[in-house]
């Protein structure tokens, strides 16, 4: 046996992934500003709403773009005991954090816009919103599904939606798709008002962008704070591991342990009697999910 062994746990797609995240994160900064300032020239709060939102992605996506740099300078960093490979877990839980503040000034703000209507020039801001839905699913088009990162082993074929993946690029790619939405809403709203006189749907619309912000905020905190907190991944899988385990009555699971250290990368500690370390590693067979395994028997 080799007396040491690597911890480069990220995900196979990690330098990719890391090139998409940069290209998006240059498209969105530039739709944000464009979006924030013609928004308030125009007085649409619909439009300044899809900007702030365009605001928390560039900051997430700036935050993915140095957590994939980083995880990857550091990958064979001594001091990091299980690899780097949630360096980007934490990534997504602090943008993920952030969207949330956001979400709720946008809502505040709208509402109060909805009780005290201000002037809005439609034309102008409903050009600036067609363009940022253009750029929003350019870069929905660029993420694609690099988030949904699978290696399936043997016969397991479980969720593809969850936490597993690169949450990384995955949180990038849900808050594009939020952009998108926001922006169609934005141009239905401020198209109703200009053509209908529905003045007051300008100010709804923001406060529906803001649902969604704090939507995807909540569902991405719930995920990454599982990962963090070495919640088991897959409770299925491990389950059906720990059968593959048991087979046969022979062998006695004293202790179970299976949680993430990568995107899609998981780690498993067993302790188990009337067996031996090779018989344990043989049933569990070559799940390229499994990066490490340590195996105690007596």
């Amino acid at each position: 046996m080799p007396s040491s062994h690597d911890h480069d746990f990220l995900g196979a797609s990690h330098d990719r992934n890391a090139r998409r995240t940069r290209i998006v994160l240059g498209l969105t900064a530039i739709t944000t500003v464009t979006e924030i300032v013609f928004g308030t020239i125009t007085g649409s709060m619909a439009l300044v709403a899809d900007g702030w939102h365009m605001a928390t992605d560039s900051l997430s996506l700036a935050i993915t773009a140095f957590a994939y740099s980083y995880a990857k300078k550091r990958a064979a960093d001594p001091r990091f005991s299980w690899g780097t490979g949630k360096v980007g877990t934490l990534a997504a839980y602090s943008s993920a954090l952030v969207l949330l503040a956001v979400g709720i000034g946008i809502l505040v703000e709208s509402v109060s816009r909805l009780l005290n209507p201000v002037t809005v020039e439609y034309r102008e801001a409903l050009i600036v919103a067609a363009v940022g839905l253009a750029i929003n699913l350019a870069c929905a088009a660029i993420l694609g599904h690099g988030g949904h990162d699978h290696a399936h082993g043997g016969d397991h074929d479980h969720d593809h939606g969850h936490p597993h993946d690169d949450l990384n690029l995955r949180s990038a790619y849900l808050h594009v798709l939020a952009d998108a939405v926001t922006s169609l809403t934005a141009i239905v709203a401020l198209a109703a008002a200009w053509q209908f006189g529905i003045r007051w749907l300008d100010a709804a619309v923001g406060i529906l962008g803001a649902v969604i912000i704090v939507r995807w905020s909540v569902i991405l905190v719930g995920q990454t704070s599982r990962i963090l907190l070495d919640h088991v991944p897959d409770e299925q899988l491990s389950a059906e591991m720990r059968a593959k385990l048991e087979e046969g009555g022979t062998i006695a699971v004293v202790d179970w342990h299976l949680w993430t250290i990568g995107p899609n990368r998981y780690a498993v500690i067993v302790s188990a009697t009337g067996t031996t370390p090779s018989e344990v590693r043989r049933r569990l067979g070559a799940d390229p999910r499994l990066a490490h395994v340590t195996v105690e028997c007596s």
